[in-house]
C-alpha cells in the first residue's frame, strides 16, 4: 500500500520591500512521503521569493500555487499561471536533470531553480554547461545552513512572516527566524 502525502497548511504574510509587494497567502502544501521538511520549506521560501511576480508579471490576475512536486516529475514544485492558463513562472527546487529543465523552459516563460543541499556545487559543476543555452532559466543557490534551518520552522499548521529586503529573505514564525541570501549561479 502506498503512503499518502502529509498535508501542511501555511498562512504566509509577505512583505517584499524590494518589489513593493505586500500580501497574505493561505497555502496548502502536500509533502510527499519521500520529501524532507527541508525540501518542503525551501519550496515555500522559493514561492515567497517569487510571489511579487503575481503583480509584476500578471498584474495580480493569476494563480500562484504549489505543484504536485515529487508526486509528478512533469509538474513544477511551484508555479505562476496567468488567467489564460499560460505558465508564466516554473519553480523547481533541488538538483533537477537537464532534460526536464529544458522541457520546462519550453512550457513556461521563465524557469527558476533553487538548489539547496550540500551536494549543490557538485551538481552545478556537472550540469552548468548543459544549461548554458537555456536563456529562460535562472539558477539560484540557497545556502545549506539556511535550508537546514528552515526545516525547524515546519509545522502542520504554520503562521509565517516573509520579509524580503536588499535581496535577503527573512522567514519567521513563533519557532524562530531564518535569513536566506541566495546566490545567483545563472
Amino acid at each position: 500500500m502506498a503512503l499518502k502525502s502529509i498535508i501542511f497548511k501555511a498562512n504566509l504574510a509577505i512583505a517584499d520591500i524590494d518589489h513593493g509587494y505586500y500580501a497574505d497567502h493561505a497555502l496548502t502544501l502536500a509533502r510527499h512521503p519521500s520529501e524532507t521538511d527541508e525540501r518542503m520549506m525551501v519550496r515555500l521560501a522559493a514561492l515567497a521569493l517569487q510571489a511579487h511576480e503575481l503583480h509584476d508579471t500578471c498584474g495580480g490576475d493569476g494563480t500562484l500555487a504549489f505543484g504536485a512536486g515529487l508526486s509528478d516529475p512533469d509538474d513544477p514544485d511551484a508555479s505562476l499561471t496567468d488567467f489564460t492558463g499560460r505558465k508564466r513562472l516554473w519553480i523547481e527546487v533541488g538538483q533537477p536533470e537537464d532534460k526536464p529543465l529544458s522541457k520546462a523552459c519550453s512550457k513556461a516563460d521563465s524557469v527558476i531553480v533553487y538548489a539547496f543541499n550540500h551536494a549543490a556545487e557538485v551538481w552545478w559543476k556537472g550540469i552548468e554547461n548543459k544549461l548554458s543555452r537555456l536563456d529562460r532559466l535562472q539558477v539560484w543557490r540557497v545556502p545549506t545552513e539556511a535550508a537546514q534551518a528552515l526545516a525547524g520552522l515546519a509545522e502542520r499548521s504554520m503562521q509565517l512572516q516573509a520579509t524580503i529586503q536588499e535581496g535577503v529573505l527573512t522567514l519567521g514564525s513563533n519557532r524562530g527566524a531564518v535569513d536566506i541570501e541566495c546566490v545567483r549561479w545563472k
